[in-house]
């Protein structure tokens, strides 16, 4: 089975694909974080958005592995281990104009489709997997918040790695990243004309999941 997850920064999407993961047995493949990956060797190597042709070479020496051990995912960018690193203010201020190269857009998608057969269930989140990538997932969902709520979440979670960030600035940056991610040429964020949207405003992880479960459960019975 192959479970799809759209939606905004900071929605959660993450936390949910990894409750997936833990609690259902699910494979979790994080998209946002292979492109993460990508933003963190370009700013790494200096290299520009402009740049395409030292994009494509970099893109050919670039080696990205998403292991799973001991129940937490390891993202590892050329051997190193960058799980932190991807997270930073830094890396998030730039994901989205890197996401948008059409380049970099073209092999992260056929990497992401490429992982569809290394479990026999799968979760995948992002911003295109129920559009782009997966469009014939067994169960596709649109995963949204208000933009204050999505702030919010993102500042305690930066908060909770020690980053000198304020809120305004992670509110901002969200904004910013809504707007971008809803008027790329490539992988567009929207919402499947078969998807089911789940805005979880008012909702914690926890109540988030039950009713993620409930409609795995319920896919899973029409399958039969």
């Amino acid at each position: 089975m192959i479970i799809a997850i759209d939606g905004p920064a900071g929605s959660g999407k993450g936390a949910i694909a990894k409750m997936i993961d833990e609690k259902l047995g699910f494979t979790r493949i994080d998209t946002g974080a292979m492109y993460r990956c990508i933003a963190l060797k370009m700013l790494r190597n200096g290299i520009e958005i402009e740049n395409i042709e030292a994009i494509k070479s970099m893109l050919n020496d670039t080696k990205i592995e998403l292991i799973k051990k001991d129940g937490e995912l390891t993202v590892c960018l050329d051997g190193e281990d960058v799980s932190k690193l991807i997270r930073t203010p830094e890396v998030n201020a730039v994901v989205s104009p890197v996401s948008s190269v059409k380049e970099i857009r073209i092999k992260m998608v056929d990497l992401q489709r490429a992982m569809k057969d290394v479990a026999k269930d799968i979760v995948m989140e992002g911003r295109d997997i129920t559009t782009v990538v997966f469009p014939d997932a067994d169960l596709k969902v649109y995963l949204t918040a208000d933009l204050d709520e999505r702030a919010k979440r993102r500042y305690l979670e930066l908060k909770e790695s020690n980053a000198d960030v304020s809120y305004g600035d992670v509110y901002e940056n969200i904004k910013s990243r809504d707007e971008n991610d809803k008027h790329k040429e490539m992988g567009a964020l929207k919402i499947a004309e078969d998807a089911v949207v789940i805005d979880n405003t008012h909702l914690n992880i926890e109540e988030t999941f039950e009713v993620f479960k409930k409609l795995i459960e319920e896919n899973k019975t029409m399958k039969r």
